[in-house]
């Protein structure tokens, strides 16, 4: 915990705007989107649902609410790791917090409970399961406390349909039906109509405001490649990001612990993180990383919620996920502070296989699989991935609506879109095909027979016999799922709901009957594959010509005094981290970083003008950036 907080007792900041309080609290001269409309509905005690992307300013809108009402925040959070951090951030902006949960001893516990009922301490967090525990119950109810907000974050864990849910949720209703006058804030980074729904009604909140930011985060580069040799990708990739920090997701735990010792067998700072390992471990692992004291973390998602890392420059998914929501969470925890990062998704028909083999353990398998084939549409488009994403969540977006400096929002944007190619022979053998199995089988039964697979359920079916046994050795398995993805796009076949079998469509039907020429936008990467010249003029590269990501590349290599400013002023934030038991972006984050050495201040005065300086920073850390700056 930092020392020498500088206390904003009950009274300081009632009567305060929100924008003082921005200010000269956290140093930040605008609101983000979404952000001025959800504080000033809590401050006139609204209850609202906000559903805002991660890195969209969330805390802020109840720490803000906090310091101007003159009673206490209850904040539900389900993450102990989370806590303390947000506890650490507030205190390193003067703000008194605490957090009440199992990580405490008893008397740092009943030390806590002190400074809350003493009147000093704007925000208490609390876990969803400790918020019924009577301990909680009689501090709440303690006649000199006054309950003026319950902020419950990761709302969506409230609901049976969300990603994520927790039934210790259910039981926050119960609990802020006894303190009617208090107004209730729910946040989320997703949530479909259904869970919106479920929230509300889960917690009884009155006549709510319900709002919805935009799901686009333009800083966050997004890039899909075919999965070839994985691991050769994913040392080219961090080669190309040797001081950036990264989370590497994994479909198995076994994967997570292969990966990462190959990774640290090759001289990179890697942790492994899965529910395999005991909880000192797992949370060793998370404080390293949270602190910089390890770069980059190979997971399964049983990592990442309520990690309020800022400087995470890359999310890279070895594997394919399940569904969007589960894709857009996970790259969301790239680039909170939003500065250039990157989503890197390898990308193999083998992955689809393997998520749906887990489908006989799904309450609702029909549901599981429109989930993972509007990721499977993702991975394989053809158009603005960034396009694609957002209409999933409902939201329009046209890539040449967007600014210069993000006109590069994806992978085949930045590229240019891929050519169309005769590919005429390859789509007759394919429809055929399909007609041959009597239009009875699943796309990869169809492209085995095309390649002339000897599997038993093949040979046992006769379909060894068939004219398009084996005819299609030309193209890679790669390239034939390639093929299939575009035929079901431009409605040549079709899939069945309920077991993904194939069938030819009528449009598909009059193309084999005229046996007239195909041209399609698709470049053919596996073995044997023919690419006309102007095709292989369009084929991406094995990764796209983006090369944001840095943090710090807004500083000029010619600027050398702003380099030395950067790198000695990292040196002793990690220093002063280190020394006050906190991650480094607490001390400031790496666009304060950037702006001090861009702007190079002279004085306290120039100090509170740089972006996420507040009054309390400035008085603790002014003396050691201006001896910094000036040497």
């Amino acid at each position: 915990m930092l020392e020498n907080t500088v206390h904003i007792s009950c009274h300081a900041c009632t009567g305060l705007s929100p924008e003082t309080v921005l200010k000269s609290v956290f140093g930040y001269s605008s609101f983000r989107p979404l952000q001025k409309e959800i504080i000033q509905n809590v401050c006139s005690g609204r209850d609202t649902l906000a559903i805002m992307p991660t890195g969209g300013g969330k805390s802020l809108t109840y720490q803000i609410p906090a310091l101007i009402f003159d009673g206490l925040t209850v904040v539900v959070s389900p993450l102990i790791a989370l806590m303390h951090d947000q506890v650490s951030s507030l205190a390193s902006n003067g703000i008194e917090a605490v957090f009440l949960n199992s990580s405490l001893e008893w008397e740092e516990y009943k030390s806590c409970v002190a400074r809350v009922l003493s009147g000093k301490v704007k925000i208490v967090y609390v876990s969803p399961e400790g918020l019924a525990t009577q301990k909680i119950q009689t501090l709440l109810h303690n006649e000199n406390l006054h309950i003026k907000c319950f902020t419950i974050d990761e709302a969506h864990c409230i609901s049976e349909w969300g990603h994520d849910f927790r039934p210790d949720y259910l039981a926050i209703a119960s609990v802020r039906r006894q303190f009617p006058q208090a107004v209730c804030l729910a946040l989320t980074a997703t949530a479909t109509k259904h869970v919106r729904d479920d929230i509300v009604n889960n917690l009884q909140m009155k006549n709510p405001d319900i709002l919805l930011a935009s799901f686009n985060r333009p800083n966050i580069f997004l890039e899909v490649r075919p999965k070839r040799d994985s691991y050769v990708q994913i040392v080219s990739f961090l080669k190309e990001h040797l001081e950036d920090s990264g989370i590497i997701y994994c479909f198995s735990r076994k994967q997570v612990d292969q990966l990462a010792d190959l990774l640290s067998n090759d001289g990179f700072s890697v942790l492994p993180y899965h529910a395999g390992l005991d909880d000192s471990t797992r949370e060793k692992n998370q404080t390293a990383f949270i602190r910089d004291k390890v770069q980059i973390m190979v997971a399964t998602v049983a990592f990442g919620m309520g990690i309020d890392k800022p400087n995470v420059r890359f999310v890279i998914h070895y594997d394919l996920p399940k569904s969007l929501e589960q894709y857009y969470q996970e790259i969301g925890r790239a680039g909170r502070d939003g500065l250039p990062s990157t989503a890197l998704l390898l990308y193999s028909s083998a992955d689809i296989h393997k998520i749906r083999y887990f489908f006989a353990d799904s309450a609702d398998v029909e549901k599981s699989e429109k989930l993972l084939q509007s990721m499977v549409d993702y991975a394989s488009a053809r158009h603005c991935r960034r396009q694609k994403l957002l209409a999933y969540f409902g939201e329009f977006y046209t890539p040449e609506s967007s600014s210069a400096e993000n006109k590069c929002c994806c992978d085949i944007c930045s590229t240019g879109q891929i050519q169309e190619t005769d590919v005429t022979i390859p789509v007759q053998k394919f429809l055929s095909c399909i007609y041959r199995l009597n239009q009875r089988f699943g796309t990869l039964y169809v492209i085995d027979v095309l390649l002339g697979s000897r599997q038993k359920r093949i040979m046992d079916n006769g379909h060894n016999m068939l004219s398009t046994w084996g005819i299609g050795t030309e193209l890679s398995r790669e390239d034939w799922f390639e093929l299939a993805s575009i035929l079901t796009e431009r409605n040549y076949i079709e899939k069945s709901m309920e077991y993904s079998i194939l069938s030819v469509t009528a449009k598909g039907r009059e193309l084999l009957a005229t046996r007239e020429k195909v041209f399609l936008p698709v470049v053919f990467t596996g073995r044997g594959a023919k690419k006309s010249e102007a095709s292989a003029k369009k084929s991406k590269p094995e990764f796209a010509l983006h090369k944001k990501g840095s943090a710090f590349e807004a500083i000029s290599d010619t600027d050398a005094e702003g380099l030395r400013i950067c790198n000695a002023l990292k040196e002793w934030r990690k220093k002063t981290a280190d020394k006050s038991n906190v991650p480094p972006y607490v001390i400031f984050g790496d666009k304060t970083l950037v702006e001090i050495a861009l702007k190079k201040p002279q004085t306290s005065a120039e100090l509170l003008e740089i972006y996420g300086l507040g009054d309390a920073k400035v008085r603790k850390f002014s003396s050691a950036i201006l001896k910094i700056i000036r040497a």
